[in-house]
């Protein structure tokens, strides 16, 4: 490395191997640095490997005095001015004997291990050149740091802070900086690099710090074990919240200009400019109209405006900005000339580099606007961790929810770093992403791995745990479950019927409450969830602040058709199943047998069809569900029973009692001459989705099919077949009769298929899913954000103790992984309270 002008100077002592100098700064606090400096008495490291620097910044409060005499072993340095935190700490360097320097904020106080972990980590990799400690509220309850993320636009935040601390934070990782209330850094490396920026004097110095020594190949290393307490005082607020705002917005200008490379910096800095600017007066409703004589004819010749010092904040720190620009420029050339990461490998450390971050009016579309001009969401974007999951078997049959998680596996692995997985088992394989089989405790390493989970069913009682973590969570409620279960559980009996009805309700309560995107099949699914998302307070102000229309919260992603066309290798029906002739007319029935539908009416419509044409067959694809914790169907067996009574079984009505391979439905539905779905009149039905026509529409067929459903007037508008009423044996005859013999209406109505099952390519209906996860985000209403506390608040606090919440608990742990998941849980509450830590 070349030698930097702005280096820090050794002390006139050399430097002493494995000492560790501690460096604090005060200025108007004696009492909380002392009761700092007193807790490192019963720290576990050697008395003689480790200083106690203070640097006080002309507090004149006799905090100088006070501190000698309390901590007489303390070096205690009056720095003479109010140099920041940022300059306080560089003048504590400058006396520092250590090879490691520490800092610690003087309202903060070290674990016994703070000290010691941190050393080891150092030791073990000589590439780690800075450790981030974990640091948690005072009492330990609460998270105050435990990663660093950064926006596009140069703002480091917390986004973990205030989370209930567990064991989700206790994963050691790489960084992109830490946290300046406690931090450990090679004490060369810091010199080298010129240590704390003090043009910034305070907030941000730690992210620009941190950026910096990560651009320069070094890792910065979370190290969770490195643990320490801080009780957060806001002192900035009676100097004013706009201050804060104007250092903040001026600092991330700076740390932006001198860490980012030439293509990124380009793309970013003059949005980030200009999105200053629009955010200070958003926050300030400050008309922008006063000087413009279009927007405002009127006029008048007055040279003077009352305007909000916050509205002041983003150009005064464009202005100082401008002001430093001179030094910044030989501080960016001598940075990018030794950087030795580029951006596209550390941006994957920025987090949530995308993100708007303050809910405010006008302040979110100038965001996405600026993004998009500028082309700053298509450069800072990274590969994601996605983790798909389903709790259908992975096989080589597969019903509809495992086949669309299958297809959204196969549409993001282009981008991201993609794992299927079943919680049903798993016997297929892909050379696009890993398939996997788990179920159980053994879900955490794998959900741990992910940075969005996308999910169907049952996945949060299972892993109980993410319903608490910081991970993004997908929730695919295509399939409305809890509606299923009102017909699906009436074999079950009344107490049971009742039970799995209110099971299920919970579960996808649970899941609507915690999700941060959800998923759902059509705009009527999607007006039926909002209902019910709003029950759960999730239709708020700070969602609806982010944006008006809901689309962020929860989008339309119907089932989708191949985007490949199907190719026949084999006849399946046609000439191979005894009874069904090469030139028969062939009515296919493409999925399962469910209480739902209704194949009665179906059967009796068939059984007067082949009357005039005895060429008409009717075949039934599956029976037998593939996953084997679907029960039997009573329908299934009435179908049966009816075929046989009127003599059309083997002869006009066909039956595969078990299920179609999924990559051999194309030989099955290309012998087919009409696709059929009867159902039906109730309140599954309104909101279903059959991905069976979704079948139909990818082999070119004209579809008949029951109206009330969401495709009922889809074929109507788009001319896709005949729609019939619900148990219409009448409609039902001459609909499979037009549809099978009037060439003239089945060309025209192949023509329309043709046109319409192009929008419903999975490459199509799954974009908005693509787009997110390009840039995932936590819900606004779940997430910690940037904004003023006045204006965004938690959605979610802790609740008080009860035992209803613990039964609850020991009912999910139970679920999860039985009686030892249980005493694990057990066995960490109680550790918790020892420590005084409850929760």
């Amino acid at each position: 490395m070349s030698a930097n002008p702005e280096a820090i100077a050794l002390p006139k002592d050399a430097v002493q191997p494995g000492v560790v100098s501690v460096i604090l700064v005060n200025y108007k606090g004696a009492e909380d640095t002392i009761t700092c400096l007193r807790y490192f008495d019963e720290i576990d490291w050697p008395r003689d490997k480790f200083e106690l620097i203070v640097v006080d910044n002309d507090s004149q409060d006799g905090s100088v005095e006070a501190i000698r005499a309390a901590v007489p072993h303390a070096v205690v340095v009056d720095a003479g001015s109010n140099t920041g935190f940022a300059g306080g700490c560089n003048l504590g360097v400058s006396h520092a004997k250590g090879e490691y320097v520490a800092f610690i904020n003087n309202d903060a106080r070290p674990d016994a291990g703070w000290i010691r972990a941190a050393v080891e980590a150092f030791e073990a990799d000589a590439q780690v050149g800075a450790v981030a400690s974990k640091v948690l509220d005072w009492s330990g309850e609460l998270i105050d740091y435990a990663d660093g993320s950064l926006t596009w636009y140069g703002m480091g935040y917390k986004r973990e802070a205030e989370k209930p601390n567990s064991a989700e934070f206790d994963v050691p990782k790489d960084v992109l900086f830490g946290t300046g209330a406690a931090m450990f850094v090679r004490a060369d490396l810091y010199r080298e690099v010129g240590g704390f920026d003090e043009r910034f004097f305070m907030f941000y110095e730690d992210v620009d710090l941190g950026w910096r020594l990560n651009i320069l190949g070094w890792r910065m290393r979370y190290v969770p074990t490195s643990l320490a307490f801080h009780k957060h005082h806001v002192t900035m607020k009676k100097f004013g919240n706009f201050r804060e705002s104007y250092l903040l917005e001026r600092n991330a200008l700076m740390s932006m200009y001198k860490n980012l490379d030439d293509e990124s910096l380009a793309k970013a800095l003059p949005a980030a400019m200009a999105l200053a600017v629009r955010r200070s007066l958003a926050r300030t409703k400050t008309d922008a109209t006063a000087l413009d004589l279009q927007r405002s004819p009127g006029g008048d010749d007055v040279g003077t405006l009352e305007i909000q010092k916050m509205a002041l904040t983003g150009p005064y720190a464009i202005d100082y900005f401008t002001d430093n620009l001179d030094t910044l420029m030989k501080s960016r050339e001598f940075l990018q000339k030794i950087r030795r990461r580029p951006d596209r490998e550390v941006f994957p450390l920025f987090r949530h580099a995308i993100e708007a971050a303050y809910a405010i009016e006008g302040y979110n579309s100038a965001h996405d606007v600026l993004i998009e001009a500028f082309g700053v969401a298509k450069h800072f974007t990274s590969k994601s961790r996605v983790l798909v999951v389903t709790g259908e078997p992975l096989l080589e049959r597969m019903a509809g929810p495992a086949i669309r998680a299958w297809e959204i596996a196969t549409a993001l692995s282009s981008e991201h770093d993609v794992r299927l997985l079943s919680t049903a088992g798993a016997r297929v394989t892909s050379p696009d992403f890993e398939v996997l089989y788990q179920a159980g405790p053994k879900l955490k390493k794998i959900t741990d791995w992910a940075d969005i989970i996308i999910f169907q069913g049952f996945l949060l009682e299972g892993a109980p745990w993410l319903k608490d973590s910081s991970k993004i969570l997908v929730a695919d409620v295509y399939d409305p479950m809890h509606l299923e279960q009102l017909e699906q559980a009436r074999d079950l009996g009344e107490e049971g019927r009742a039970r799995s009805i209110r099971e299920t309700s919970r579960i996808l309560n649970e899941q609507l409450k915690r999700a941060d995107f959800v998923l759902c099949a059509s705009d009527k699914q999607r007006d039926f969830w909002l209902g019910q998302m709003a029950g759960q307070g999730r239709v708020n102000a700070l969602v609806y602040d982010e944006d008006e229309s809901l689309d962020s919260l929860i989008s339309v992603v119907p089932f989708g058709i191949s985007d490949q066309n199907p190719v026949q290798k084999k006849h399946a029906i046609k000439g191979t199943v005894p009874g069904i002739g090469v030139d028969d007319k062939v009515i296919i029935w493409g999925g399962g047998v469910y209480n739902w539908f209704d194949p009665l009416t179906l059967i009796h419509a068939v059984d007067r069809l082949a009357k005039r044409h005895p060429e008409v067959k009717l075949y039934f694809m599956g029976l037998k569900h593939p996953n084997p914790g679907v029960p039997d169907m009573k329908i299934a067996w009435e179908t049966q029973q009816l075929s046989e009574r009127l003599g059309l079984t083997g002869k006009h009505v066909f039956f595969n009692t078990g299920w179609v391979p999924y990559n051999e439905r194309a030989d099955y539905l290309m012998d087919a001459d009409l696709g059929v779905s009867t159902h039906f009149h109730h309140i599954e039905t309104a909101f279903s989705f059959r991905t069976r026509i979704l079948d139909y529409l990818w082999s070119g067929l004209p579809i008949v099919a029951t109206g009330g459903d969401t495709f009922g007037p889809l074929i109507l508008e788009n001319n896709l077949g005949r729609v019939v009423q619900p148990e219409d044996v009448d409609g039902l005859e001459v609909a499979l009769e037009e549809m099978l013999f009037d060439e003239a209406a089945i060309a025209e109505v192949k023509s329309g298929v043709a046109r319409f099952a192009e929008d419903y390519r999975w490459k199509n209906v799954l974009t908005p899913l693509v787009d997110f996860c390009r840039f995932p985000r936590r819900a606004p209403d779940l997430a910690l954000s940037l904004g003023d506390p006045d204006q965004v608040a938690r959605a979610h606090e802790k609740p008080p103790w009860n035992f209803a919440s613990d039964l609850r608990l020991v009912k999910g742990y139970l679920a999860a992984g039985g009686p030892k998941e249980l005493l694990n849980r057990v066995g960490g509450r109680l550790r918790r309270l020892v420590r005084g830590t409850p929760g």
